[in-house]
């Protein structure tokens, strides 16, 4: 069956022809629709922020303070305990140099036993002022 036999009509219908039914609001209308600004009153002022902030960081550079005159204590600790126990440890190296000079002197005088005139012990230069070694080996291509 087609459509003009239903209507009883020939040809196409027109949307005039057609029966009307259209929606419409439901019973009592539709509820308001909200489009004004509302910008919610809640939570912290801008001055309750800023004094947070503030205050976290006045704590945070008063701990970084006391952080610092802890470490300026064992600072000074530290080095006062190196001060103590400097002169035992000069001490120390001092007899350290004078064995290895001793041994140093032994060789330079069984390494030169043949020439004449060598003074064992005597500087080559004519400086006058004795110098220690600046390395804590005495002459380490010899032995």
């Amino acid at each position: 069956m087609t459509e003009a036999m239903i209507r009883k009509k020939a040809g196409m219908a027109t949307v005039k022809d057609m029966p009307l039914l259209q929606d419409g609001p439901p019973p009592g209308g539709f509820a308001p629709v909200r489009f004004a600004r509302r910008i919610p009153n809640t939570g912290p002022s801008a001055l309750a922020i800023f004094l947070t902030a503030f205050g976290a960081f006045s704590w945070g550079m008063y701990q970084v303070g006391v952080g610092n005159k802890k470490r300026r204590v064992i600072k000074e600790e530290k080095y006062a305990a190196r001060r103590a126990i400097l002169p035992m440890l000069q001490a120390e190296e001092d007899e350290r140099f004078v064995k290895e000079w001793n041994k140093y002197l032994e060789e330079e005088a069984r390494i030169m036993k043949d020439v004449p005139g060598w003074k064992v012990g005597e500087s080559v230069y004519n400086s006058g002022k004795w110098m220690p070694p600046a390395t804590g080996e005495l002459r380490p291509d010899v032995w």
